[in-house]
C-alpha cells in the first residue's frame, strides 16, 4: 500500500490533478487490475479532491469474489465507507464503462496488453503495474512502451516503481522523456515518463 501510495498516487495522479485543469476529467490506463488496490486509492483520491476520473484496466486473471473478500484494504485505510464501492469494482461487467460513483467510471478488460489496442492519444495517465521484467520481459519492451505513449495525450505521464537501465533506455527509445524520482520505502528510484513529440520543424526561408 505504501508503494502504490508512493508511486501511482503521489507522483501520477496528484501530479496530474495539479497539471489539469480543474473540472476536466482525468483519464488513467492502469496496465494489471490486480487486488484493485491502485483503483481503490485513486477513487478515494477522487472523493477527497472532488475530480472526476475515468479509469480503464486490463487483467487477465481477475480475482474470485472469495479472494476480494479476504482483502482488507478499506480498513487499512480507515475507510469502511468506501469497502461496498471497492466490490462493486471487482463485480463489475467486463468490456463496458461501469459509473462506480458519479465522479469514478471503471472500465476494465480481460486481455493482455500484447492484445488490447487502446485508443490514441486518450489518456492522461498511466499506471504501469506489470510484474517485474524477470518475470513478464515482454511487458518492459520498446514495443510496448510505443503503444503507452501512442494511447497517452500530448504531455501525459506514465508512473511505475521501476527503474532498471534496461527499462529506461525502452521508455527513451519510445519517445518519453525520464525522469527518476525517490522510490518508496525499499526502493531506491522510481519513473516518471513524460510523452514529448518533437515539434515539427518549420521549413527555412
Amino acid at each position: 500500500m505504501q508503494e502504490s501510495v508512493h508511486v501511482f498516487i503521489n507522483a501520477g495522479l496528484n501530479h496530474a490533478h495539479q497539471q489539469i485543469p480543474a473540472g476536466d476529467t482525468i483519464y488513467i490506463f492502469e496496465m494489471g487490475f490486480g487486488t484493485g488496490l491502485n483503483a481503490l486509492l485513486t477513487l478515494q483520491f477522487a472523493l477527497q479532491h472532488q475530480r472526476s476520473v475515468f479509469y480503464q484496466t486490463i487483467e487477465l486473471n481477475p480475482l474470485t469474489i472469495e479472494e476480494v473478500t479476504l482483502l482488507n484494504y478499506t480498513g487499512l485505510l480507515h475507510n469502511n465507507p468506501l469497502e461496498n464501492l471497492f466490490e462493486q469494482m471487482h463485480s463489475a461487467a467486463w468490456n463496458t464503462d461501469v459509473v462506480i460513483d458519479p465522479l469514478f467510471t471503471l472500465h476494465k478488460t480481460k486481455e493482455t496488453l500484447v492484445e488490447k489496442k487502446l485508443n490514441p492519444d486518450f489518456f492522461h495517465l498511466i499506471y504501469y503495474d506489470a510484474f517485474a521484467p524477470a518475470a513478464q520481459p515482454e511487458l518492459w519492451t520498446t514495443t510496448v512502451f510505443e503503444a503507452m505513449s501512442d494511447t497517452l495525450k500530448q504531455d501525459g505521464i506514465l508512473v511505475t516503481y521501476c527503474s532498471k537501465g534496461d527499462v529506461r533506455r525502452a521508455m527513451q527509445a519510445a519517445g518519453f522523456t525520464i525522469e527518476k524520482l525517490k522510490g518508496p520505502p525499499g526502493k531506491r528510484e522510481m519513473i516518471r515518463a513524460k510523452k514529448q513529440v518533437p515539434a515539427t520543424k518549420t521549413a527555412e526561408t
